[in-house]
C-alpha cells in the first residue's frame, strides 16, 4: 500500500519531472568559519554567550549541532549559500542532534531544542528562497549516532554492545518529533553504516507519524565504506535495500565515505534492485586531501563531471554532495544535471536481490 503524504507533495511531483539537487556539506562549510571554543558557545553571534554554555565544563568546539542555538547566523548563512546556487533540498543541521550523540558533550538534555532550532533555521531559509515556480524543501537529517547496535566496541568481546535498539528508538523518536514540529518536509535517515541503527530510526519515525498524525516522505541513504561494497555492519547494497524497503521510502541512495568515481558501481546496483524507488546520490568530493581548502581532492567541475555520467546513464533522481563539497560544487552539479532526464521508475517490478 502506498503512503499518503501530509507534506512534501511538491517534491514528489518535482522528482517525476527532473533531477532534484540536494545541498552539500555542512561540516565543511562550518570549518571555513574557523570558529573557536568561545564562538561555539555563542561569542560574536546575535545572542552572545548563553549562560547555559558559558560555564559548561567540557569542550564544545566541534559540536556543530550546538551552533543552531549559539550561532544561528552561521547556520543560516550556510543554508542560504546552498539555496542561492540552486539547491532544491537543504538538510537541517541535525546530523548529530540525538541525545545519544550529544551525550559525548554532556548536552543530551538539549537535543530536542537543537532539532527544533535547526528545523526553524532551515525552514526560514527555504521559505525566503521558494517561489511558486521554484519551490524548495527542508530535509530533517537523522544521522547514524556514534554508537552501533550491530558491532562490538570491544575486539575481545564480539557480543558486547554499547547501545540497545530501544535506546536508539527513543533517541530517534525524540529527534523525529522535533523535526516534524519544526516544519521539515522530508525525513532523511542518512550516512547509514549500521542497518540496525537505521531500522531503529525508521521504527521511531513510524511512531512519530502515529503520534502526530503526519506522514512525511522518507529518504534513506547508506554508506558503503570501502571497495568491499558493503556497509560497515556487513550488508551489501542489495541486502541494505532489502532491510529498509519495508519503510516505503520515497528515495534510497548512498552518501559519504566514497567519491563519485568509486561510488558508481554501488549506485548502479541500487538502481537495479530498487526499480520502483527514486535513487539519491551525494558523494564526497573525492578522497581526503589535507592540502586542499576543503580537505578533499575534487574541484567542483570534477565532481559535477562524474555525477553527470550518473545522470546521463539514467541512474539517479537526486544528486548533491557530502564531505568536502561546497556551494561551488552544488552549482556545478546542478548545471551538469540540468540537461539530463531523471531516472524512470518501473512501478510494480520486483528486483532480484
Amino acid at each position: 500500500m502506498q503512503r499518503t503524504y501530509t507534506r512534501g507533495h511538491g517534491l514528489v511531483e518535482a522528482l517525476r519531472q527532473r533531477i532534484v539537487i540536494i545541498d552539500g556539506a555542512m561540516g565543511t562549510m562550518i570549518q571555513r568559519f574557523k570558529l573557536d571554543e568561545q564562538q561555539y558557545r555563542g561569542a560574536g553571534g546575535p545572542r552572545g554567550v548563553d549562560p547555559r554554555w558559558a560555564q559548561h565544563p567540557g569542550d564544545l568546539k566541534g559540536n556543530n549541532e550546538l551552533l543552531s542555538l549559539t550561532r544561528p547566523d552561521v547556520i543560516a548563512q550556510i543554508h542560504e549559500g546552498y539555496l542561492a546556487v540552486g539547491a532544491d533540498i537543504i538538510e537541517t543541521n541535525t546530523f548529530g542532534a540525538t541525545s545519544i550523540a550529544q551525550a559525548d558533550y554532556g548536552l543530551q538534555a538539549w537535543a530536542r531544542e537543537m532539532n527544533l532550532a535547526s528545523a526553524a533555521l532551515a525552514r526560514a531559509a527555504v521559505d525566503r528562497y521558494s517561489t511558486p515556480q521554484r519551490p524548495r524543501w527542508v530535509a530533517g537529517a537523522l544521522g547514524p549516532t556514534p554508537r552501533t547496535a550491530s558491532i562490538s566496541p570491544d575486539v575481545n568481546d564480539p557480543g558486547a554492545r554499547n547501545v540497545t535498539f530501544d535506546e536508539l528508538d527513543a533517541a530517534y523518536h525524540e529527534q523525529a518529533l522535533a523535526l516534524i514540529e519544526g516544519g521539515v518536509d522530508v525525513l532523511l535517515v542518512e550516512t547509514v553504516f549500521d542497518t540496525l541503527n537505521a531500522k531503529a530510526a525508521l521504527f521511531a519515525i513510524e511512531r512519530a507519524f502515529d503520534a502526530t498524525g503526519e506522514c512525511l516522505p522518507i529518504i534513506v541513504s547508506g554508506t558503503v565504506t570501502d571497495a568491499s561494497g558493503r556497509l560497515l555492519s556487513g550488508q551489501t547494497v542489495a541486502a541494505f535495500w532489502a532491510s529498509v524497503r519495508h519503510a516505503q521510502p520515497l528515495a534510497v541512495g548512498l552518501n559519504c565515505a566514497l567519491g563519485a568515481a568509486l561510488m558508481k558501481p554501488y549506485i548502479q546496483e541500487l538502481a537495479r534492485v530498487a526499480p520502483d524507488t527514486y535513487i539519491s546520490c551525494y558523494p564526497n568530493a573525492g578522497l581526503p586531501n589535507p592540502m586542499s581548502e576543503t580537505g578533499f581532492d575534487e574541484a567542483p567541475q570534477d565532481t559535477a563531471r562524474l555525477l553527470h555520467t550518473f545522470a546521463a546513464e539514467g541512474l539517479v533522481n537526486i544528486v548533491g554532495g557530502c564531505c568536502g563539497t561546497t556551494p561551488e560544487h552544488i552549482a556545478a552539479i546542478g548545471q551538469a544535471a540540468k540537461a539530463c532526464a531523471p531516472r524512470r521508475l518501473f512501478s510494480g517490478l520486483l528486483a532480484a536481490v
